[in-house]
């Protein structure tokens, strides 16, 4: 079974290949052989960049390339995928600065994505507490509220504040990321549900599959940068345990109201053995 970093590596060679055709995030993942909602986790984590980002700036990478080769606008915005030469021109000038008719004048300046290089082993050490727990399924009550993975880094803790300014009905015990298509998830802001306990207003409930999980400890301060550390160097380096259902958590201790920011939280991956 190969590695998760070899799957990426792998998975970009196929990007490289088909930059000029349609690419679903379904069959990239494919090539590493995870699902497309954990793949583009781990992407981001590795590459540093949104999957969809990395394949929008090579695209164009490629483009102004050709164009300054002599090729028409109007071909370049067909082969690589946009649906016209003003969608093509306005993205054009969002990454390089210049029009896509400019980009073949003397003394233009262009920037250029190389293709990303992805190490079969990790360069380096990477510390981090984990321990494995075994917990039966469970269910939850929650707000859930639908995000794109190359925008919820900054959207989901603002959904938070706004929700927590509301004086919503919970105490928020969990954050529960599920897989909607690959490239959006739901979240919700969460508590446990017990049968037969009252549903607030604007609530639904969800089912948490049982199974082993990687428990990650962190704070508040520190949540966002454990859990990119726990996709980029914890299950690269994983040999002994694989991915499983298309889930993850964080979990929430009492808030600590003299210092919220230390307060004390987890971040919950769900693993079986490889």
């Amino acid at each position: 079974m190969q590695s998760i970093r070899e799957g990426i590596r792998a998975a970009i060679a196929y990007i490289e290949d088909n930059l000029d055709e349609a690419l679903d995030v379904h069959d990239v993942a494919a090539r590493a052989y995870v699902s497309a909602y954990h793949f583009q986790r781990i992407f981001s984590a590795l590459c540093g960049m949104p999957l969809g980002e990395y394949i929008r700036s090579r695209r164009l990478t490629l483009a102004a390339q050709e164009l300054t080769q002599g090729m028409k606008v109007i071909d370049a915005a067909i082969k690589y995928g946009y649906d016209s030469p003003d969608s093509f021109a306005r993205a054009f000038r969002r990454f390089h600065g210049v029009l896509p008719s400019q980009a073949g004048l003397p003394g233009v300046m262009l920037r250029s994505l190389a293709p990303m290089c992805i190490s079969v082993k990790p360069e380096g050490g990477s510390m981090m507490d984990y321990r494995i727990e075994t917990k039966e399924a469970f269910t939850v009550v929650g707000f859930q509220r639908h995000f794109h993975n190359e925008t919820s880094y900054t959207e989901i803790p603002a959904w938070w504040s706004e929700m927590m300014a509301k004086g919503m009905p919970l105490d928020g015990e969990f954050g529960v990321c599920i897989d909607a298509d690959g490239s959006e998830f739901d979240y919700l802001i969460a508590d446990h549900y017990q049968p037969g306990q009252a549903i607030p207003e604007g609530c639904i409930t969800r089912d948490i599959p049982g199974g082993m999980w990687a428990v990650f400890p962190c704070t508040l301060a520190t949540l966002q940068d454990v859990n990119t550390q726990m996709w980029r160097d914890w299950l690269p380096a994983c040999r002994k345990y694989r991915l499983s259902h298309n889930c993850n958590i964080e979990f929430y201790y009492p808030l600590n109201e003299a210092d919220p920011p230390s307060s004390k939280a987890e971040i919950w991956l769900p693993i079986q053995p490889a």
